[in-house]
């Protein structure tokens, strides 16, 4: 096999094609991809995550809540789709055509990229606008903590920087996170520390929630689902930086050390400075627990993680995008980082309806990505015993075994909107309210197992005997 292209040199090489990758063109073992894993779990979105969790429940609740709702969701993602892209050195996408079909992946791709993780990036532009303003308030007491037009610039200046360092491609990606990961581990137990300077543990751990709710066993399913569908939410970004690992060990226990651990650890804490502080937002903890020079010093430094955090979500995007044709292929890599940025730019023009409805978002996720988990998951460890026809991955429809009905696999996308409206049924999306039987079940986990089963059951009833998919004689490429 030819190397990929090197539009942007050497370092944006495996970046830039959707073939598979040689083991030789990987760039992250287990402790570079932990550690590019710890500084994206512990960036803002950690506490942001800490903080929404403390609106419903107390701290003891609150860890457990975040470790069962975390454990479930990373070690889902973990499986599907990290070890199939590790494995074969894949684009996600790509992978996801013997899933979808060689071209319902393509359509997959475009939902993802556009809906989910652009949302994301913005998301961490608007921290990153929040976390500067409060510098700002406290170094020159401008006032633009309040500022949604000054939050906004601050976010577009975040997303610029951010195409600079993307047309570094993934070394750059790699080399970044690695400094942001020990000094965010640093700030992360830094701050434990002077919450239990000022506060004791039987303080926190009889401070009511933010937002108490009568009933505290559904405001405790509310906060696990909030964790599950967290972790969930990892699945569109992880896949692809997957593809970078040297072996699906590697990549398996990455997620495990870094997504579990550091999320974990960062979102309890971010819940003890909730309970302590009287506030969910993560950009006013730091000076009050740091005092003015320290506080400042973190804010700034937590500005810098979250664009490293933007970095390595719009990368994977970018890399998925390369995948939906030939001429999107031919385009340069610096240019197709300014086309995914664009509907990033658009969301930061609104910065608090974002940043204030954090929990919604997560649902509107959870929505697409957990019945998506689950049709992966049994497609490929149960339908097709973790083996993957390289060959048939990138013929067109007419040729390939993931052809299945002119590229598209009608009965996964069943599955992926019967898992859907299985959710909806537990939890209103946009009021996040729960309905009957939430209390008991949740609303991600429902809906991928309904969607799992779903696909399962109609692989067997339908695809295979039809003969579609490749499913009676799985080569292995």
């Amino acid at each position: 096999m030819t190397a990929p292209g090197t539009h942007a040199g050497t370092d944006a090489a495996a970046g830039e094609s959707d073939l598979p990758l040689l083991r030789a063109e990987r760039i992250w073992n287990l402790r570079r991809f932990s550690g590019m894993n710890v500084s994206l779990a512990i960036a803002t979105w950690a506490f942001l995550q800490g903080g929404a969790v403390a609106l419903y429940v107390g701290a003891e609740a609150a860890i457990a809540a975040i470790v069962i709702g975390y454990g479930i969701s990373t070690l889902l993602v973990a499986l599907a789709p990290c070890v199939p892209g590790a494995k074969y050195g894949v684009e996600m996408y790509t992978g996801l055509r013997s899933v979808f079909g060689v071209v319902g992946a393509k359509a997959v791709m475009l939902v993802m990229t556009v809906l989910v993780m652009a949302a994301w990036t913005a998301l961490l532009g608007i921290m990153f606008g929040h976390a500067v303003a409060n510098v700002m308030d406290e170094i020159a007491d401008t006032g633009l903590a309040t500022s949604s037009f000054a939050i906004a610039v601050f976010a577009l200046i975040a997303v610029a920087a951010a195409w600079v360092l993307l047309v570094g491609g993934p070394e750059r990606v790699g080399k970044v996170g690695n400094i942001a990961a020990p000094v965010m581990i640093a700030i992360t137990l830094g701050m434990l520390v002077l919450i239990f300077a000022r506060t004791s543990w039987s303080e926190i751990a009889g401070a009511a929630p933010l937002y108490p709710m009568e009933d505290q066993h559904l405001a405790f399913m509310l906060a696990v689902e909030l964790n599950v569908a967290g972790g969930l939410a990892w699945y569109p970004m992880i896949g692809n930086l997957a593809r970078l690992t040297d072996t699906p060990r590697a990549s398996f226990w990455s997620n495990a050390f870094g997504l579990f651990a550091a999320s974990s650890v960062a979102a309890i804490v971010g819940v003890f400075a909730a309970l302590a502080l009287g506030s969910d937002d993560p950009t006013v903890w730091m000076i009050p627990l740091g005092g003015a020079v320290m506080g400042v010093a973190v804010l700034a430094f937590i500005a810098f993680a979250n664009l490293t955090s933007m970095v390595a979500e719009a990368y994977s995007g970018i890399s998925a995008i390369v995948g939906v044709s030939q001429k999107v292929r031919r385009v340069a890599w610096p240019v197709l980082s300014a086309v995914f940025l664009v509907p990033v730019v658009v969301i930061c023009l609104f910065p608090e309806s974002v940043y204030n409805n954090y929990g919604r978002f997560l649902s509107w996720v959870a929505i697409v990505v957990a019945p998506m988990c689950g049709v992966q998951v049994v497609d490929y460890f149960v339908l097709r015993r973790a083996r993957l026809s390289l060959r048939d991955l990138y013929l067109p429809p007419q040729q390939s075994a993931y052809g299945f009905w002119g590229g598209w696999n009608w009965v996964a996308f069943a599955a992926v909107a019967l898992g859907a409206l299985t959710y909806v049924a537990l939890l209103h999306p946009v009021h996040y309210e729960p309905n009957g039987g939430f209390e008991y079940v949740g609303a991600s986990i429902p809906a991928l197992v309904v969607a799992g089963a779903v696909h399962w059951l109609g692989t067997q009833l339908v695809v295979r005997r039809c003969g579609r998919g490749g499913y009676r004689d799985e080569r292995v490429g």
